[in-house]
Formats: C-alpha cells, structure tokens, sequence
C-alpha cells in the first residue's frame, strides 16, 4: 500500500539562533498493508510529525522514495515530487482546523466542491457522499449546525468526516486527540478505530501517547532520533522490547542489572543472575556465560508478600493509589523497584515485603551493562497517598 524507502530530511543550521543542523528523519523505511492502522510513536523531535509531513507533501525530503501503491509520490532519484493538494491524501490535523463561518454540512463538503471542474462531483452526488459521512461519524442529526457550537469530541469527528467524504486512498492522522480531555480521548481512541476497520482504510497515526498506540495499532513502529527502534504489534512492542529505550518508553519498567550464567533448562531463555537471586528470562538474542545483560519487569507483572524472606525481599519505601491500582516503591538495598499491585491492596511504607514474579515477566534488552549489578531507579508514581 504505502512504502516509504530510505526517507532523510534534514532541517539545516541556524548561526543566529546558535541551532546545528538536525537529522530529523534518517534513512527510514517502511512498508504499510492496505487496511492497516500503522502507529508513529516517539517522544517530541523523534521525526514522526515529519515524515508524515514528507508523505503528505506538506515537508520535502532531501532523499528516499515514497510509493502509494503504483504511484510515486516522492522520489529524489527520478525527481518526482507531487504537489501535496494533488496526492489525493485524508489528513487530520492536531487542531481541527474547521471553518467557523460554515455549518457542518458545508464544513464536510467544501473539499469536494472545490475540486478542479473535471473530477468534482455533481451537487447530487457531492449531497450524497456527505450525508453517507456524516452517518459513519454520527453527526447526521447535527448537519445545520455552526460548526463553532460543537462540541470538541463532535469537532474532531468533523475534521475526521471532512478528511473521509474525499474517499483518500490513505489518512494521515497528526496526534487529532491530543486537544481533548481525558474521558473524551479515551471514548474517542474507540470511535475512531471502529471507523478506520468498518471503513477499511488504511491510516497512518503520530502519537506520543503511549496508551493510544496501543489500544488502536494494528503495528507500532517506536521512533527515536529520525529512525525507527523497533517495529511490531502492540503485545510484542509491550511485552517484548528490544531496546532500553523502548521499555521505558512504553508504560513504565524496572530495569535490572545482571550476568548470564546459561541458558534456561527448559523452553527459551537464559538464567541470570542478579544482586537478589537468580530469574529467567526471555531474550530475541543469543548470549554467552558471563554476559552483562540489563532485564526489564513491568511493574504489574510483579506482585507482593508481606511473608518476607529469601531473595528479592526488601521494604516499601513509598505507595500511591491511582484509582486502577496501588504503586508500591519498593526498597531492595540501594535498588528501588515499582510495583503496581490491586487497587485492593495498599501495604504500609515500612513494612517488610518479597518481591514475586514470573520468570515469563522478564525480558532481556541487549543494551544493558554488566557493572554493579544495580537496578536504573524507576520514575516515581503520580498520585494520591495511598
């Protein structure tokens, strides 16, 4: 469907302002399947608003080939370069962009009417795509209304319709959830990926929010530095990271420091040993005797005893209660770790705790060191004293 092949653009040096060139996107490839919902996630200045830019033709790379199924669309080689208002592409902006003096009847169909006097629809017809749109995102009984006199979820399904009614062959969604609140962006992540599977199209999404990409993403690809540092379904991106970056990235993470003593005497994984016992975990790479690895545990992968004892037993240093869950920080000599227990659950700071967790919970990011044998201290939750 859509392939983009060795994408660069870099943004060049400003003396005045004492900026050094940036490589906002480098050398970026990627293959998209029709029907697809394909998520850029990464922090602000990782180059994923800018290569949705270059395939909207709104930025021009400065090498690479962009390909909507047998149309160029972008190539520095044959030096092509469509015009970004004859791509043919949806797009949603970060702000609606509605305009305020029409109602949303017109809002949706003035895309179409001003279409070049040969493709643009009859009124009929104009009438007929826009009343099917409105329909698909609900605001049929809205249509008269002065598009400033909705609501912000009903805006954003507006500035969605208005992308939908050009029947693009690709829609390209710029963070379209970040100007809501949060009960209305958490309804909104539902709509929006029940429209985008009845209506088969394939999209491309830029996010920073995390639990946005995983909820709606048939596959994620993480952005860091102009590049991609990993590509995968939100389980594997979740439960299978292959960077630090990544792990933390993505929900939150312990990260401990270990030392490869062998392979795991059953199923896939190795034995490690750490300054608190030793665990198995699973790994996408292989490792030798002696290798200092770093092991990443999700926090509600990991549970409490208060029946201290043995390895992996410390003291709650510090809990806060998120309404879902209970954050513990959990002291283990010098190593603190975050564990998120049941909402039922709030264990005095103090008292004397064992860490437990399956040996399927850890995984191996091949970036670790060997050294001190030390866990990187976890953020600290957010939230009210439990």
């Amino acid at each position: 469907m859509l392939k983009i092949k060795g994408l660069n653009r870099t943004f060049p040096a400003n003396k005045k302002l004492d900026q050094a060139a940036v490589a906002a996107v480098d050398d970026l490839s990627v293959e998209l399947e029709p029907g697809e919902l394909f998520t850029m996630l990464g922090p602000s200045g990782c180059g994923k608003t800018t290569t949705l830019r270059c395939v909207a033709g709104l930025e021009r790379p400065d090498a690479g080939e962009i390909t909507l199924g047998d149309r160029v669309l972008f190539s520095s080689e044959r030096k092509i370069d469509v015009d970004a208002n004859q791509r043919g592409l949806g797009m949603v902006f970060q702000s609606y962009a509605i305009w305020p003096h029409m109602d949303v009847f017109r809002n949706i169909a003035f895309p179409l009417e001003i279409m070049p006097r040969k493709s643009r629809p009859s009124k009929k017809e104009i009438r007929v795509r826009v009343e099917r749109v409105l329909d698909v995102v609900q605001l049929g009984h809205l249509a008269g209304r002065r598009a400033t006199d909705l609501s912000g979820g009903q805006q954003q399904r507006l500035a969605l319709a208005r992308a939908l009614v050009m029947e693009p062959p690709l829609l390209l969604l710029d963070e379209p959830l970040s100007n809501l609140d949060a009960k209305l962006r958490e309804g909104m992540r539902f709509e929006l990926k029940r429209l985008q599977r009845d209506l088969g199209v394939t999209a491309v999404y830029v996010t920073h929010d995390q639990v946005e990409a995983l909820a709606m993403s048939n596959r994620i690809a993480v952005m860091r530095h102009g590049r991609i540092e990993q590509l995968g379904k939100p389980r594997e991106i979740y439960g299978s990271p292959t960077t630090r970056f990544v792990a933390d990235f993505i929900g939150s993470a312990n990260f401990i420091e270990g030392q490869v003593v062998g392979p795991a005497p059953q199923g896939t994984g190795f034995v490690i040993r750490t300054a608190f016992g030793e665990v198995t975990a699973g790994s996408a790479q292989e490792h030798t005797v002696g290798d200092g690895v770093l092991i990443t545990v999700r926090p509600e992968s990991m549970s409490l005893d208060t029946a201290a004892g043995g390895d992996w037993t410390g003291e709650v240093a510090a809990r806060a209660f998120l309404g879902d869950g209970v954050d513990h920080m959990v002291k283990l000599g010098e190593v603190t770790l975050r564990v998120k227990t049941s909402p039922r659950i709030s264990i005095p700071d103090g008292t004397p705790v064992r860490v437990l967790f399956e040996d399927d919970a850890c995984a191996i990011v091949p970036d670790g060191g060997g050294g001190s044998l030390a866990s990187l201290e976890p953020r600290e939750p957010v939230g009210s004293p439990a």
